[in-house]
């Protein structure tokens, strides 16, 4: 906002400069994907160990307990809703691998946790039919955004590296 305001001329309503303006936008928003890239990676991990000490799934592949079909594998909670039914609380959704999950936890799994296979089988999710309104896909798109930020802030010294020596070759320095 602070870079669309300056872009505006709101900036020269607090009698701030342009440049200071444009380039506390600019932090704000480096600042912002790089605590929501370290937000995404510690929301993976939460979901593997919630999952882990839950025992219906395993980063081996070998659950610890077995699934009963009125059971979550995600929150090991009870499932009280039909799939065929509307739930007044909430409503549960049958992977094509005929699991059945919590619609939150199955939900979560795929978009927070950055899974895209059944927790309890490892089976593919096609998230395509998951989300078949088009006003959810935005969220698995932000997740798939903030990944390609995480590989590129990971390989940037890889690139830089490059870049010098490339100049450095060419005699560009």
């Amino acid at each position: 906002m602070a870079v669309m305001f300056t872009l505006f001329g709101l900036n020269l309503l607090f009698k701030i400069k342009p440049e200071d303006a444009m380039d506390f936008g600019i932090s704000l928003l480096f600042y912002g994907l790089y605590y929501g890239v370290l937000e995404r990676d510690f929301a993976e991990m939460c979901a593997d160990y919630m999952a882990s000490t839950i025992g219906f799934y395993s980063e081996s592949g070998m659950p610890t307990k077995h699934l009963s079909d009125s059971v979550c594998a995600v929150c090991g909670q009870q499932i009280f809703v039909d799939v065929s039914e509307e739930g007044i609380i909430e409503n549960t959704y049958r992977l094509s691998c005929n699991h059945v999950f919590h619609e939150f936890c199955i939900r979560g799994w795929c978009i927070v946790g950055k899974k895209q296979t059944c927790p309890y089988c490892k089976e593919k999710v096609d998230l395509k039919r998951m989300f078949s309104n088009p006003w959810e896909r935005p969220h698995v798109m932000y997740g798939q955004l903030l990944d390609w930020l995480r590989y590129l802030v990971a390989w940037q010294p890889v690139i830089i590296g490059l870049v010098q020596g490339i100049n450095y070759v060419l005699g560009l320095e």
